[in-house]
């Protein structure tokens, strides 16, 4: 304010920078608003396809009742399956040849217990091994939502108790097979 000039000609000023001020305030709302919605709604949504993923095989490891279970013995194995006769276990099963994915945990000459993919040929690793093999894109997805968590969200200890999680899952599943 200058001396030589009335107070009340510097009133409308204020009223104008208390408006834009507030105007500012309002939309860094909306944006913090924005942003943590949609980075909310990623991360949600890469958590689902973690879940998404690891129940195409994750409920017949984990429901067994009922379920074809028996053991495999891998004799032969190629660029992405292996394969070898089945030796039933349970009540209602049949011998036959089966295929079983072809991962670093699988190695010709070895014995498995497995359960069978109700209408295929096709087995999976059955027990502690399997349930923790199956739920292994779901240890990636919240690694990966960890750091969307904690830079977009910008929830660190949210994002560590993802990451932790994801590492634990991954490394039981590691340990198991």
């Amino acid at each position: 304010m200058i001396p030589a000039m009335p107070a009340a000609a510097s009133a409308p000023r204020s009223r104008q920078a208390r408006a834009s001020r507030q105007a500012r305030q309002a939309s860094r709302a909306a944006l913090r608003f924005g942003r943590v919605a949609s980075m909310g709604a990623v991360a949600v949504l890469i958590l689902v396809a973690g879940v998404w993923a690891s129940w195409s095989s994750a409920p017949y490891v984990m429901l067994t009742k009922g379920r074809e279970r028996g053991t495999v013995e891998v004799t032969r194995c190629g660029d992405d399956r292996c394969s070898g006769p089945y030796t039933p276990a349970s009540a209602g099963s049949a011998a036959r040849r089966v295929e079983i994915a072809h991962t670093v945990a699988v190695r010709r000459g070895q014995t498995y217990d497995v359960v069978v993919k109700p209408g295929t040929d096709e087995v999976l690793r059955a027990g502690t091994a399997g349930i923790l093999y199956a739920w292994a894109p779901l240890g990636g997805a919240l690694l990966l939502a960890s750091v969307v968590v904690a830079g977009g969200l910008r929830r660190v200890r949210a994002a560590w108790v993802l990451a932790g999680a994801g590492i634990a899952l991954l490394t039981a599943a590691f340990v198991a097979l």
